[in-house]
């Protein structure tokens, strides 16, 4: 690549090798006033002066050599996947956008490596983010401004798509145990609040079955609401080890598979996840009852994606797992932060 540095006189005539930022402190603005390829004329010199602008840069490339617009344009269709938009480039930058509200699904590896050789700038949201409609869900573009075809073919082998998933209406039935609720000692509390939680998602509560600690009670309250036809199951209480604690073993006899027991994270470590067929059995500790957020939440923002998470996937819970917070988590990092 060749560069020629000219004064602002001497660039009249002649094209921007590159997009052009201005910032704008009273107005807040920040963007490219000038785009690449923009003539430079008599009109423009006191905007660019404002700018800060004293000089240009008439850039050649090599052969083998990629502008930064055009390589962003390279990756972009390894890196947009299936509900996000490409906007861009704009000042060597293309971002991906939301066309609908889910939870930001991409590979973290593929992010790394693409970041890896340091001539790349590939950025997310955090990974099983829920995420709106139009909301910027990743940006990526190369530091210098112009790399090597190579870099830029290196790149492309690396990227994997960033998509966004629907959630998916998931009708789901609460199964309650405890003796002490069965028999009228004490109110459940949480029907009210798992209502509200499926509700954000677009699904809807199909009803509750509350049963003593009594293992073929529960079992078959499990069975009859997967009969019914509801696509999720939660069940409260009942998690831990003690005697009473029969849930487990319930969520065992019906499920085709255990996806997990247990999770490295708080409150909520006793999280549990069976699958038969498609549809999913939730065992959930009476942590859920009296934290507003707990491992149960980013559970369900994973099976409302269509998504049903493996032993392997939450042994790595544990970085970010501890709610610093709850029950009301107003810490950014928390990995069960909610997010409106």
């Amino acid at each position: 690549m060749k560069f020629t540095v000219l004064s602002l006189k001497e660039a009249l005539g002649l094209p921007l090798a590159h997009d052009l930022t201005q910032i704008d402190v009273e107005t807040g603005y920040k963007g490219a006033h000038f785009r690449r390829g923009h003539i430079v004329t008599e009109e423009d010199l006191e905007t660019l002066r404002s700018m800060g602008r004293e000089h240009l840069t008439l850039m050649e490339l090599e052969a083998d050599e990629v502008h930064e617009d055009d390589a962003a344009l390279k990756l972009a269709p390894f890196a947009a996947g299936p509900g996000v938009t490409l906007q861009g480039p704009r000042e060597g930058k293309c971002i991906l956008v939301a066309d609908h509200a889910g939870l930001l699904d991409y590979a973290v590896d593929a992010v790394n490596a693409i970041n890896g050789e340091g001539q790349w700038i590939f950025s997310t949201l955090p990974p099983h983010s829920p995420v709106r409609k139009g909301e910027t869900v990743a940006a990526f573009r190369i530091l210098p401004l112009c790399v090597g075809e190579e870099e830029v073919a290196r790149a492309c082998a690396a990227a994997r798509p960033v998509q966004v998933l629907p959630f998916r209406p998931l009708t789901t039935g609460l199964v309650t145990t405890g003796r002490e609720i069965a028999e009228g000692r004490i109110k459940d509390a949480f029907f009210p609040k798992l209502e509200r939680k499926v509700a954000a998602f677009g699904g809807s509560l199909a009803g509750q079955r509350t049963v003593s600690d009594d293992r073929e009670a529960i079992t078959e309250a499990i069975a009859a609401f997967l009969d019914e036809g509801v696509d999720l199951v939660v069940c409260t209480g009942g998690m831990s080890v003690d005697a009473d604690d029969l849930t487990p073993a319930a969520i065992e006899a019906v499920a085709d598979e255990i996806l997990f027991r247990g999770v490295p994270a708080l409150p909520g470590s006793m999280l549990m996840l069976g699958r038969k067929g498609g549809k999913a059995i939730v065992g959930a500790p009476a942590c859920v009852i009296h934290d507003e957020r707990t491992t149960l939440d980013p559970l369900l923002q994973l099976l409302f994606a269509g998504l049903f998470p493996t032993e392997k996937d939450v042994r790595l819970w544990g970085v970010g797992g501890l709610c610093r917070h709850c029950p009301v988590c107003c810490y950014p990092d928390c990995a069960f932060a909610a997010r409106p």
